[in-house]
């Protein structure tokens, strides 16, 4: 099997390439050559940048509820009287939305466009965020959480093909580094997330503290909502899709806005719809399986399930690792939580996002899976820590997990699902990678507290598993997404497909 493609036909179609915003039109006749002019960084100051921001919004909301309610976990368990079963179900009820979410969002993302599906998504937040604040039994509690898990599964492909399809190919800034973005987007919500309740732990009365995790979570409303009116006042539609429907003019208009560049439509251009490109429908799913994307999606496939197995086992297990395993206190537990993830998480992000360009997404997932299998095997060796030196180490190892996440697998699962496929095939990639991730979010959620509470520490035995599972694959799969033009085989004839 090869990814090797032939020489793209648009090649010769007469786009003339932009050096400034001057007053000489660029001229466009296909839609390659508004991906071309995408990929090639039309200009640097422009409503293209708070678009990429704006895209990572949902990702803030999903793990700013992850970051509350882990923290909650031990008030909602005893209020409702959950059993370790029953407190899984409630922690991985949004990922079960998300599974239902990421099914029908990457197939609407690439049906309908990517502005309609990101304006309509939030208000999952909104309504989901204010239902758990008032829930009054665990089923409420769980019911809430699922909606809101859709509202996720829908925002993160729409959200993926917006940071791919706003941003140029190489260099600095390009789109691996843009979808990269999204991991320290992750870590700084969550960071967020523990501030406030540090903040309301501070402030509330002793004994209504049991009301924390509720007003968390409802709190989660007002970003929502903000985010919803800060996108109906930037967000555009992506000219690269525009411009795959055969609207070249609609493209050029978006190109206008977003970019603040003169863009014409020739007039011999073809305003017909491109007939090489993939049209949206549900037997997309089954193209991932098939030609040059196989090898890709089976990488994708077996990452997108052992990184966030591992991650959430740890990230939300965290308060539990602290507060049980290493015997802290509620304050120290979240003040550890808050250094761990800005100390180590979120630089690791950032580090993700500076470097990729150089290193590649490949090299850098390696070396973040060699640092989790260490972290894991250390933390199991070390068990219960029996002194502070010990509890020192335990600490270090999961300070060295949560680096090796954000350099690695956390930034770059991303970065596999949304540039392995052409932008006729970045939504149901997206998705699928999103419902293989949620599916193994679900099995983490549910399973840490059962297996915790059977094994103890022996259970980062288990979790040790999902990054060696992830450098075998990586081993026999060497796929780079980075500075690949994938969007060119929309174009192009391909080889062996």
């Amino acid at each position: 099997m090869t990814d090797a493609i032939a020489a793209s036909p648009a090649a010769s179609s007469g786009y003339n390439t932009p050096s400034n915003t001057g007053d000489k039109p660029v001229l466009i006749r296909s839609a390659a050559d508004i991906t071309r002019l995408v990929n090639q960084g039309a200009t640097k100051l422009s409503d293209a940048r708070v678009v990429i921001a704006i895209a990572l919004g949902g990702v803030f909301l999903d793990a700013y509820d992850l970051g509350g309610l882990a923290f909650g976990m031990k008030d909602i368990t005893r209020q409702f009287g959950l059993t370790p079963s029953g407190a899984g179900l409630v922690a991985s009820a949004i990922t079960l939305g998300a599974i239902v979410g990421a099914l029908f969002g990457g197939y609407l993302t690439d049906k309908i466009g990517r502005y309609r599906v990101f304006m309509a998504d939030m208000f999952f937040f909104v309504v989901a965020a204010i239902a758990c604040a008032f829930a009054p039994n665990e089923w409420v509690l769980g019911g809430s959480r699922f909606v809101m898990g859709i509202g996720v599964g829908i925002d993160l492909p729409v959200a993926m093909a917006f940071l791919a399809e706003f941003s140029k190919l190489s260099g600095r800034g390009n789109k691996a580094s843009r979808v990269a973005m999204w991991c320290p987007t992750w870590y700084a919500a969550i960071s967020i997330s523990y501030l406030l309740v540090l903040l309301l732990y501070a402030v509330l009365p002793a004994d209504k503290t049991d009301i924390l995790w509720r007003l968390i979570l409802g709190f989660g409303a007002v970003p929502a909502l903000v985010i919803i009116a800060i996108r109906h006042r930037y967000m555009n539609e992506s000219p690269v899709w525009t411009a795959n429907q055969g609207d070249l003019k609609g493209a050029a208009a978006i190109l206008r806005r977003s970019y603040n560049i003169n863009v014409e439509v020739a007039e011999d251009a073809d305003l017909q719809p491109q007939t090489q490109v993939r049209k949206a429908a549900w037997r997309n799913y089954g193209v991932l399986l098939k030609g040059i994307y196989l090898r890709r999606t089976i990488l994708t496939t077996v990452i997108s399930l052992v990184s966030p197995f591992a991650y959430n086992a740890v990230a939300f297990g965290l308060p539990v690792i602290l507060s049980t395993f290493l015997a802290q206190s509620l304050m120290s537990t979240i003040l550890f939580s808050l250094g761990l993830n800005l100390c180590f998480a979120f630089v690791g992000g950032l580090l993700a996002v500076r470097f990729v360009p150089k290193l590649g997404a490949w090299n850098m997932t390696v070396v973040g899976y060699v640092l989790q299998l260490i972290a894991m095997v250390g933390l199991a060796l070390v068990g219960r820590p029996a002194d502070s030196a010990q509890a020192a180490i335990s600490i270090g190892m999961l300070a060295l997990f949560l680096f090796g996440q954000g350099f690695g697998p956390g930034s770059h699962t991303m970065t596999f699902a949304s540039l392995s496929y052409p932008t006729s095939l970045r939504g149901v990639g997206v998705g699928f990678n999103q419902i293989l991730v949620r599916a193994s979010s679900t099995a983490s959620l549910f399973l840490f507290p059962v297996l915790s509470a059977a094994l103890g520490t022996g259970v980062f035995w288990v979790i040790a598993f999902a990054p060696l599972l992830g450098l075998v694959i990586l081993l026999a799969i060497r796929w780079e997404p980075s500075g690949y033009d994938v969007d060119a085989e929309d174009f192009e004839v391909r080889v062996g497909a």
